[in-house]
């Protein structure tokens, strides 16, 4: 009996292991800090902003990045409209969110399958250049939902990521814009890849 209980428990833990493992996303930030732009944004003019758009030939959840570019915008709505008030000094700075990565588990798949269904997680660099395509900054911002916790909620956690995302990039433009200071990624140490 005590032989079939630990066999039991061997096979239980190396279950559960393979479950937790696959339920990890592989999307990882390349740093937990972005580096400040080349100058401070306030130099500019005129600010434009791009729609949220997927990396050439990524096809990805298209619910997710919607919901991306509406956090994204809302959140720089107002200070954008003040910043555009200013008198046009000639120089025109455009920022382009792009995602490279996004796993969006939401829907029946996540209620049904709770956090079997896995972790979500997005990768979002923001390309910031003026208007004859000098790079002025390349931030990159990443989130994710933990299996665990977006299975218990039934989602909650994996909606709130993309509404994370869209703050940090926004944060990231609305710091840099007076001083270039850069800002946070959103990773943390075991979300940077080695």
């Amino acid at each position: 009996m005590n032989k079939n209980f630990r066999n039991a428990v061997l096979v239980a833990a190396m279950g559960g292991a393979l479950l937790t493992t696959g339920c990890a996303t592989r999307i990882k930030a390349s740093s937990a800090q972005n580096p400040p732009p080349k100058e401070a944004f306030a130099t500019y003019g005129r600010i434009e902003i791009k729609p949220v758009v997927f990396k050439a030939g990524y096809a990805g959840d298209a619910s997710g990045l919607a919901k991306i570019d509406e956090n994204f915008r809302a959140d720089l709505a107002e200070s954008l409209a003040r910043w555009n008030q200013r008198p046009a000094n000639g120089r025109t700075l455009v920022i382009e969110p792009v995602i490279d990565e996004l796993s969006f588990k939401h829907g029946a798949k996540r209620v049904l399958l709770g956090p079997l269904a896995g972790s979500s997680g997005v990768l979002m660099h923001v390309a910031i250049h003026d208007a004859s395509g000098a790079v002025v900054a390349n931030p990159e911002f990443f989130q994710r939902a933990d299996a665990m916790g977006a299975g218990f909620t039934f989602g909650a956690h994996d909606n709130l990521m993309l509404t994370r995302v869209g703050k940090l990039a926004a944060g990231y433009v609305m710091a840099n814009y007076d001083t270039a200071v850069g800002g946070p990624t959103g990773a943390d140490d075991k979300a940077v890849a080695r």
